[in-house]
């Protein structure tokens, strides 16, 4: 597989059959661009998605759950600069009006076109409305097998970089395009994915593949443990390749798409000065070590401790102590940076040999009891991101 780095790759228009564009419609402050469309040209329109596991879902989500039912989909409009979330009846006709907007110009069925918002909560207006409905009227005339890189950089907020991904497999692709900086916690995270693949799919296949995916990419992202309003990860299948890939292969390059954008979500989390990778070895099952991973990755005493290059592996040991995963505290081995700091439960190299002045830090603990692993991502807390997130209204 090759992976596109950077935002300058192509994106959701690399695989066949694909078109997108990304203008400024005046929702952000900055006047950079903030409405994005991607077309599903063909000859399938599949469609598949997971959406956020919160209770509290912005009118977007309630729209394109309804819209996924039938495993068709058209095209995707999505805006940055405001969330349509809990903005009652009128936020809900606003996300009907885009899609229909969009199906009108498209010659589609408004059902099978989803929509996407990221931004402020509580915000909406006419104003908000008008200028949705002219970026997606605009964005649709400017519709190109080029404008990948242009729409993932309108459905930035916080972010500092567009987030591109993209695979070439014998005869078949995925591209993939994604924001997010902030609110990474699983269910998904505050993120945006639009995944494309000019693969033979159907419906079924494809939302069991994207589900796989997720499960061990996205849903381990957990930067700040709080779950956003918004999240959604579609994958879009034109099936212009003629290729029906095995589905292992399939499922591994998508696998290994999604991770490539969720480190990259994970590099640009507001405020952050770490990367921090918990690899949880040798435990009782998967969820075992998901649950360990976890529980180090949201506690705030080891994250601040990361962020003042301290290696301090005590609060790991407290951290993983507070799980129901079934293990031995008193026999676990913690690494920090490669350098063994805690053998048995105990004092093993001295703090001074761990060098944490490195924004990747890699923190291995190995419970075991078992064959089982897994990774969770996360990030140090920063004066910057306590800054950053108490003025993000203002």
């Amino acid at each position: 597989m090759s992976v596109v780095e950077g935002g300058g790759g192509p994106g959701v228009t690399t695989p066949r059959g694909f078109e997108a564009a990304g203008v400024a419609a005046g929702l952000k402050s900055t006047g950079r661009a903030d409405i994005a469309v991607v077309v599903n040209r063909g000859p399938l329109k599949v469609g598949a998605a997971v959406f956020t596991g919160n209770r509290a879902k912005a009118n977007p989500i309630l729209w394109s759950q309804q819209a996924i039912e039938d495993g068709v989909v058209e095209a995707i409009v999505l805006n940055s600069g405001g969330a349509n979330c809990f903005t009652g009846a009128f936020g809900f006709q606003t996300t009907h009006h885009t899609a229909e907007k969009a199906a009108e110009l498209l010659g589609v069925s408004s059902g099978d076109v989803l929509v996407c918002s990221t931004g402020l909560i509580g915000t909406g207006d006419e104003v908000f409305r008008a200028k949705v409905l002219d970026g997606t009227e605009r964005a649709i005339a400017q519709l190109s097998d080029q404008g990948g890189p242009a729409a993932a950089e309108a459905i930035m907020t916080t972010d500092s970089v567009a987030k591109t991904s993209a695979c070439h497999r014998d005869g078949w692709q995925i591209g993939a395009m994604a924001k997010g900086a902030g609110m990474l916690a699983p269910g998904l995270a505050t993120m945006l994915v639009v995944i494309t693949t000019d693969a033979v799919l159907t419906a079924q296949q494809a939302d069991a593949h994207l589900r796989a995916a997720t499960r061990v990419s996205f849903d381990r992202l957990d930067s700040d443990g709080c779950m956003s309003t918004n999240d959604q990860v579609t994958l879009m299948v034109s099936g212009a390749s003629g290729v029906a890939p095995d589905a292992d292969a399939f499922r591994s390059a998508l696998i290994d798409v999604c991770t490539d954008l969720a480190v990259k979500l994970q590099a640009d989390a507001e405020g952050a000065s770490h990367s921090i990778d918990v690899q949880v070895i040798r435990a009782d099952t998967e969820d075992d070590a998901v649950e360990v991973g976890r529980a180090v990755a949201r506690n705030n005493l080891f994250k601040a401790a990361i962020f003042g290059n301290d290696p301090n592996w005590g609060r790991v040991l407290a951290a993983i102590g507070t799980t129901s995963a079934r293990f031995d505290p008193y026999a676990v081995d913690v690494e920090m940076n490669g350098v063994r700091v805690c053998s048995d439960g105990g004092p093993d190299r001295p703090r001074e040999e761990v060098d944490l002045s490195p924004a990747q830090t890699h923190v291995l603990i190995d419970l075991k009891v078992g064959e089982a692993s897994a990774i969770i991502y996360t990030n140090d807390l920063t004066h910057d991101y306590v800054h950053e997130n108490s003025a993000y209204a203002s």
